[in-house]
């Protein structure tokens, strides 16, 4: 008589052999693949991955990382993810940690001070990642990173410096000079500017390009106003502007810090019966998935935040080699949409 057993007792664990006896090689040939192991024949990988695939088959973090030294995870220091910017960073960052065959562990700091950014860092450390990109625009952030010194590798994201060593960042003022050239082109003869806050490297990088593609082109300085990155600023700046307008100074183009705040801008310039790009044109940063649908579509900065993310991630995995690392750069590029044109008559 035969008893059948079925769900009166949990299944056994699926283990490496028997990944080994569906692919029909060895347990140290499994163990080769699932640990990223250079020496395996090409057809000899795929039918052990067939397998894991087929068994459904999890390797045990713990386990892994005891045979390798590695937790195969990436620890990420961030703040300000409810902005764009920051969001889109960390999730290219993941999207490329995962290709690259690791996890990404997430710590969001209130401030970027040292004792924050190294209580982020330490906490990392006890977890055993295997290295920690901190990503911030914040001034603070450097000063922290400077006197940082974790025994895994530290990689900065969108802080490029010669102080911080190795690190990955969009040119901002690259992206600046694209909208100043790209307004003093259409025939306006200044450009105004609302950057971000001071205390945001981005911000300080982009009043840089901006200021000096006017003076290279001859053309007079423009007005600068401080925002906060949120439309509300925007708006305050966009009913300044209006009374200016009225007042007899031709304030013909705006180039604002991000599109939330270009945002903003164009609603008070609408809202004080002004055309955009009629009476005034108006370029954005970092073209927000909505940006096309903005009234009228609006002119920005567009920032590769899927190959900063690749680019970080490729900067932590030659560190962890060991190879000698040189500051990278991703470039901007310039979208024109239906929000600038020719100055008024």
């Amino acid at each position: 008589m035969s008893t059948d057993t079925t769900g009166s007792a949990p299944a056994r664990p699926l283990v490496m052999s028997d990944v080994a006896a569906r692919a029909g090689v060895s347990h140290q040939t499994v163990s080769r693949v699932v640990n990223g192991h250079p020496n395996v024949a090409p057809v000899t990988r795929s039918r052990v991955q067939r397998a894991i695939e087929e068994l459904g088959y999890r390797p045990n973090a713990a386990a892994r990382a005891l045979v390798t030294g590695s937790s195969r995870t990436i620890g990420l220091v961030t703040m300000n993810v409810n902005q764009y910017g920051p969001a889109q960073t960390m999730i290219g960052l993941e999207q490329a940690a995962r290709v690259a065959g690791y996890s990404l562990s997430v710590a969001i700091v209130e401030g970027a001070g040292v004792e924050s950014i190294a209580e982020a860092v330490d906490r990392f450390v006890a977890q055993s990642v295997d290295a920690v990109v901190v990503h911030t625009a914040d001034l603070e952030a450097v000063a922290a990173l400077g006197v940082l010194d974790p025994p895994v590798p530290l990689v900065a994201v969108q802080m490029g410096g010669e102080e911080l060593g190795p690190t990955v960042t969009v040119v901002q003022e690259a992206g600046a000079r694209l909208v100043v050239d790209h307004l003093l082109g259409l025939g306006h003869t200044t450009v105004h500017h609302l950057s971000g806050p001071e205390h945001s490297m981005e911000s300080r990088r982009r009043v840089e390009g901006w200021r000096d593609a006017l003076a290279e082109a001859g053309a007079p300085p423009g007005e600068l106003w401080h925002g906060d990155w949120w439309p509300s600023s925007g708006h305050e700046v966009g009913i300044e502007v209006a009374a200016r307008i009225r007042g007899g100074q031709p304030i013909t183009a705006v180039f604002a810090g991000n599109d939330q705040m270009a945002l903003g801008l164009m609603v008070a310039l609408h809202e004080q019966g002004l055309s955009v790009p009629g009476d005034v044109s108006v370029v954005g940063f970092d073209d927000v998935p909505e940006a096309p649908y903005f009234s009228p579509p609006l002119t920005t900065v567009q920032q590769d935040f899927s190959e900063l993310g690749r680019r970080g991630v490729q900067l932590v995995l030659a560190r962890l080699a060991g190879q000698h690392c040189e500051a990278d750069q991703v470039q901007p590029r310039l979208l024109v949409r239906r929000s600038t044109g020719a100055p008024p008559r």
